[in-house]
């Protein structure tokens, strides 16, 4: 099953394949205790403690929220925190409101359009263009978090950001996602002096158990709690950020923060399956694109074709590609630039694009759709078909809820893994590379220009239902968010899974034709077949987001939590059984066999078992090579050999009946077929 999760949950994700085995109540676990108090899904238990003792001392789900946020800022710095920004969704149970806190960074004043093009007008790489002062946007996370708790919170800042300081003062453990995220960004890390030292003692990764300590955090978090936010955006603790940002090749002035305001946003909506989706609106491409793919997949019978089925698969991969086209074209800091809400998730704008998903193959030809003719009150601007260059998998996403009813969907971040790599000296935390969210190159929706906010994908997002709230979830993971909320909402309401199997269960990625990310878990003869369609698979399964979701059962007042484990995902009710994810196995090598199958120039996912080589004859497995290539099997039985018990099929004169050239790449030891 998907990243090796808990026993608890992988027996019935394993089962879930061919038949998802449905709660009574979508989403609620059978025979599990619910929380009544309060409870809290966070990618790290550190934080997630935290957040569990403000619920117990009478705090509200905002002030959890608060608190939360700075601690995962001391045991997950490498996520986010307050070099950085972020959406916190707010769901008032005595208003029957959801109402958005935009804390997203914004460029500075002295940004340029042409920012992030080298001397030749090329995209300057990701690797450079990430790692230095141009790409530190004016952090919001702290103003935000200020803002949620005056509007709607309980408790004061001095009051929530101690527990923090705590932490940091006397240290958190280092886990294995600490130990392994610092470990592969240590090339990155030794470039910034200030960040090196804290995570890099004496030129080593911190490991697994160490205790990582941090003073000058805890100093930082002291000043504010003393000052408050004006220590940040108007004293000694912005003064160094703007320092440092304009060392390292930033713009950043005073002005800068000072200018900086936090945005409270109505949400987007649409109905699902008699499901309200209640998700995140622009700067965030987030909450239209989810909202896009559950309609675009609202017009499938995908309960009849069943969860991980290639008929269900192939629609998702294309509702995708849809979705994300449309995504890249129209997207954008609406404060900016007019965006077509309303088109793009209008009904009648959904069964258009529904009907460019071919039943039989992959359609090469996607792209953005013309969602203005179903605007009202925006005037049309020209699409521009861009993708993302850098699908960054980092931020974080955690769900609250009290016992009073309020519910908080949170995400934020500081963009990459460490941001920009830079700490701002003596003050002790990251500072974030947002500005790299925005396009390199000019001209489009997304373009950057100063006070604008970068485009983001974050998809904090709560599910209604009968106008109560149902569900609270959300993921980390660059432009996958968007994909990894999608498939939890559509496992839940779809095939009525409870809520950790909705998470374990294996996702994919796609934002174009023709190629797939996706995890392992998938059914090596459904991506075969999928791959006859014409989707590429990558050829090793990667991890997907790392959703953390909140469900309620309104009927009986129960909370019930579930968490990723590509983190150490813990979910703590006041008054219910605690659950932390185990650490999963590594995904296991891969084992080329005699030789690689390359359809196109893609490499085909046949095990070494599956394949033969004979007497200079390549053989794979019968059932699989036709399955791969979209063979009848009748039409080539009397080309079948036994190799080990096993019916196998010579490569070429299959592949060349079929209609593919076959040549053999002596160098890779690689069977090429190519077909037009």
């Amino acid at each position: 099953m998907k990243k090796a999760k808990v026993l608890i949950a992988s027996m019935a994700a394993l089962v879930s394949l061919a038949a998802p085995v449905q709660a009574a109540v979508p989403g609620v676990p059978e025979g599990a205790d619910g929380a009544t108090q309060g409870i809290v899904a966070v990618a790290h238990p550190a934080a997630a403690q935290v957040g569990r003792d403000i619920l117990q001392k009478g705090g509200n789900a905002v002030d959890a929220a608060a608190a939360i946020q700075f601690a995962l800022n001391v045991a997950e710095p490498y996520m986010s925190g307050i070099g950085g920004g972020g959406f916190m969704m707010i769901y008032l149970k005595d208003q029957n409101k959801i109402t958005v806190i935009d804390s997203r960074e914004a460029a500075p004043q002295g940004v340029d359009a042409r920012m992030f093009l080298d001397e030749r007008g090329e995209p300057i790489p990701f690797a450079e263009r990430h790692t230095n002062g141009k790409a530190v946007g004016v952090p919001g996370t702290l103003l935000g978090v200020d803002k949620a708790l005056k509007s709607y919170g309980t408790m004061s800042l001095a009051e929530v950001i101690e527990p923090a300081i705590e932490l940091a003062e006397k240290g958190v453990e280092v886990n294995w996602v600490t130990a392994q995220t610092i470990a592969d960004a240590a090339d990155k890390l030794q470039k910034h002096k200030t960040a090196g030292e804290v995570f890099l003692p004496g030129g080593t990764p911190l490991k697994k158990g160490d205790l990582l300590i941090q003073p000058d955090l805890a100093k930082t978090f002291r000043l504010i709690k003393e000052k408050g936010t004006d220590a940040f955006y108007k004293g000694e603790i912005g003064q160094a950020l703007v320092r440092e940002v304009q060392r390292t090749g930033g713009s950043m002035t005073m002005d800068d923060l000072q200018r900086y305001e936090v945005k409270e946003r109505e949400p987007v909506r649409a109905k699902f399956r008699g499901y309200e989706v209640v998700s995140m609106s622009p700067p965030s491409s987030g909450g239209l694109t989810v909202i896009q793919i559950l309609k675009l997949m609202e017009g499938f019978d995908n309960k009849k074709a069943g969860f991980g089925s290639v008929e269900y698969l192939h629609n998702l991969i294309e509702a995708n590609r849809l979705a994300y086209a449309d995504r890249a074209a129209y997207m954008a800091d609406e404060d900016f630039y007019p965006v077509p809400k309303q088109g793009l998730i209008h009904d009648d704008y959904i069964q258009e694009r529904r009907k460019l998903i071919r039943p039989d193959a992959a359609n090469p030809e996607i792209a953005a759709g013309d969602p203005w003719k179903y605007e009202t009150d925006k005037k049309p601007v020209p699409a521009l078909n861009l993708t993302d260059t850098h699908p960054v998998k980092q931020t974080t996403h955690f769900a609250v809820m009290d016992k009073w009813g309020n519910l908080v969907s949170y995400t934020t971040t500081i963009e990459d893994v460490f941001g920009s790599g830079i700490m701002v000296p003596g003050y002790g935390f990251m500072l974030n590379n947002e500005l790299t969210d925005f396009d390199a190159v000019p001209g489009g929706a997304n373009q950057v220009e100063p006070g604008k906010r970068p485009r983001s994908s974050m998809s904090p997002t709560i599910v209604l239902k009968d106008g109560k709230p149902f569900m609270a979830v959300g993921s980390p993971g660059g432009s996958t968010i968007i994909a990894s909320v999608s498939q939890t909402i559509l496992n839940v309401i779809e095939y009525g899974m409870e809520i950790q199997d909705a998470i374990l269960a294996p996702r994919i990625f796609t934002s174009g034709y023709p190629n797939v990310t996706w995890e392992a878990g998938i059914y090596q003869d459904v991506i075969l077949q999928l791959m006859a369609k014409g989707h590429v698979f990558n050829e090793q399964p990667e991890h997907i987001g790392n959703v953390q979701a909140i469900i309620y059962d309104f009927e009986t007042g129960k909370m019930y939590g579930g968490a990723d484990n590509t983190r150490e995902g813990t979910v703590l009710g006041v008054d219910a059984v605690a659950y932390t994810s185990a650490e999963p196995e590594p995904l296991p090598p891969a084992k080329p066999g005699p030789f690689v199958l390359k359809v196109n120039g893609h490499v085909y996912p046949y095990t070494a078992e599956q394949k033969a080589l004979v007497n200079g004859t390549a053989y794979v497995e019968a059932k699989k090579l036709l399955l791969g290539l979209g063979g009848n099997p009748s039409r080539f039985q009397q080309d079948v050999v036994t190799l080990g018990g096993k019916a196998f099929l010579p490569v070429k004169p299959v592949a060349e009946a079929l209609g593919y050239t076959v040549s053999w790449d002596a160098k890779e030891a690689a069977v090429l077929l190519k077909k037009p």
